[in-house]
């Protein structure tokens, strides 16, 4: 046989293979959708209880039913009928159109498998339901609220129908990710030519958490069978067998250059649907795309995350577009599965009223105009505050290295909570050389009129340079790396982050120069979190990305938090077996009075 003759039969194999697939899987979307109406139990609760027992998929199927409750009234029979998942599972499907709550209790073998016995039902919940375990309070309400929307709109598969939308803001670790897959799971099974779109604040977090966590309750689900879903970067998507092109949810990132595939979601039979995970930080540009697949069908968009931002459209489900969202806040402390210990260090290190304890743990937006590491008013207070006396207290110099065309070399002098008697002092195209001799002709100064200084550079890039010439002539520096680990591992991610934290503390008693320039480099950076709940202030680099210039000045000023200087007059003060009138002489001394 010839080989053109030969890929010509492989090709119509291939063909009734196809049709063959695509004959099965429709008559399954008829029967979902006819089941919505027609769906009744045909099995009694002994029935199924004595089903229950196994492991296989017939067993799960008898579990998942009898925690719905999902029975006759009947008894027992002599000969009941088979329990054949091909049959009942599109009828399970249709019947749980309208019942995600029912939908969750059902699909997953709550209490068998063990990594789901970490949630107890609650209370309220489990008058309704024949199960110990389950989603918690939240999400039980979330998705009870879902349900109702959806039975309120009575979509008809024709007429398009107000999209449901929900935002969710709360603290860390209640459960997000595993209520995103749930969603996404309820929708694909019981409602045929679905069309999805899921996407997270960065790739990583979509890849690794939120689309990974949709594929292992996918694994977990009694209608896993049903989909195929693959998890290759660049190509995450979960399709239903036979219809890879019209019943299927992509993962797509969030960037703006990506908007176009947020676009003409439509499924005017079904339903279109949009979850957002981390919404804060996803581009108001991808928000404005997605509103065009809102259009049609019965539309879902769901968004979650930490309220880290103000300003956003996240931000704006709940408020001024809050009339169009279904909106809850959940608080970090009322679910079972969170780390009550972090959040009591969390309340100990940070406050409980601090911007820190209100976005991780109680869900609620922050107070300033973004997550800002450090407030505009925290630091205008500074800036107008009544300068504080600084009486005997050692200087310290701190100076940060430029290490970019455009950026320059600052040296910041403080003197106790007195942060503007001394204005910085800035070098633009300066070398290493010209940068030590302008900090030793400063500490000279300073030492001549009788001060103890101190001083602190950053040696990372050329910084090095300069410390080793100081060393050289005679000069004793402290090295400051911002990339090294910080002092307070568990609180920081890097010394630069710490040094800022400290930064900030001061400031609430401290007085800088009112000048606009230090104000805009204090107030610019953000910050995030590490894996492990770590404070890692926004990298300089990623500020220039933003447009902001780099705070070399306030870096400068925190630099200087790197010392800890002698307590004032505390190498000369006399001990306590002196009279309080030789100490009042020592804390008397006028260190300008050497001045000329």
């Amino acid at each position: 046989m010839s080989a053109s003759r030969t890929n010509a039969i492989q090709r119509r194999l291939r063909r009734l293979e196809s049709s063959a697939i695509t004959a099965a899987t429709g008559d399954l979307r008829q029967r979902i959708v006819q089941a919505r109406q027609s769906a009744q139990p045909t099995h009694s609760y002994d029935e199924l209880l004595a089903l229950a027992q196994g492991d296989d998929l017939r067993a799960h199927i008898a579990r998942g039913m009898l925690r719905i409750g999902f029975y006759t009234d009947g008894s027992h029979r002599a000969v009941a009928p088979d329990l054949d998942p091909e049959q009942l599972l599109p009828a399970m499907a249709g019947y749980l159109y309208d019942k995600p709550l029912d939908f969750v209790l059902f699909a997953f073998d709550w209490g068998v498998d063990r990594a789901l016995r970490l949630v107890k039902l609650p209370d309220e919940y489990r008058l309704q339901y024949d199960s110990d375990h389950g989603p918690d309070l939240w999400a039980c309400e979330l998705l009870d609220s879902i349900g109702r929307e959806v039975r309120a709109r009575a979509f008809d598969g024709a007429r398009a129908v107000e999209a449901v939308r929900a935002a969710v803001s709360s603290g860390h670790g209640i459960g997000k990710s595993a209520l995103t897959s749930w969603l996404v799971l309820w929708i694909m099974t019981t409602r045929p030519n679905a069309r999805g779109v899921v996407t997270a604040n960065t790739s990583p977090q979509l890849e690794s958490k939120t689309w990974a966590e949709l594929g292992k309750w996918l694994r977990r689900s009694v209608f896993t069978e049903w989909f195929d879903i693959t998890a290759g970067k660049g190509s995450m998507r979960m399709i239903a067998r036979g219809f890879a092109e019209s019943w299927r949810c992509d993962a797509q990132t969030c960037r703006e250059e990506n908007s176009e595939s947020f676009a003409g979601l439509h499924a005017a039979d079904s339903t279109p649907f949009y979850i957002f995970d981390e919404a804060s930080a996803i581009p108001a540009k991808i928000w404005e795309v997605a509103e065009g697949g809102m259009t049609d069908g019965e539309p879902m968009w769901f968004a979650f995350g930490n309220p880290t931002r103000t300003g956003t459209r996240f931000h704006g489900c709940f408020h001024g577009q809050r009339h169009r969202w279904m909106t809850r806040r959940v608080d970090s402390r009322s679910c079972q599965i969170t780390n009550k210990t972090q959040i009591e260090q969390w309340a100990h290190d940070y406050g409980t009223e601090s911007d820190f304890f209100k976005v991780r743990v109680l869900g609620d937006f922050p107070s300033q105009s973004s997550l800002q590491f450090i407030g505009r008013d925290l630091a205008l207070a500074a800036a107008t505050r009544d300068l504080p006396s600084a009486r005997g207290e050692a200087i310290i110099v701190g100076c940060d290295i430029a290490r970019f065309g455009d950026d320059s070399t600052v040296l910041y002098i403080r003197q106790g909570r007195d942060g503007r008697t001394y204005p910085p002092i800035k070098l633009k195209g300066a070398d290493t050389m010209q940068v030590a001799s302008r900090i030793a002709e400063q500490v000279n100064l300073f030492r001549s009129a009788g001060h103890h200084v101190l001083v602190a550079i950053d040696g990372g890039g050329v910084g090095g340079g300069v410390i080793d010439r100081l060393r050289s002539i005679g000069y004793d520096v402290d090295e400051v790396q911002f990339g090294a680990r910080a002092l307070d591992q568990r609180k920081y991610a890097q010394r630069r982050s710490e040094l800022w934290g400290l930064m900030r503390d001061w400031l609430k008693v401290g007085a800088i120069p009112n000048d606009q320039e230090l104000l805009d480099d204090l107030t610019g950076p953000e910050y995030g979190f590490t894996s492990t709940e770590q404070v890692q202030l926004e990298r300089k680099a990623d500020m220039k990305a933003r447009g902001l210039s780099s705070p070399d000045v306030a870096d400068a000023l925190a630099i200087t938090f790197a010392v800890e200087p002698p307590m004032p007059g505390e190498q000369d003060l006399p001990g306590a077996t002196h009279s309080e009138r030789e100490r009042l002489i020592v804390l008397d001394f006028n260190p300008y009075a050497g001045m000329r």
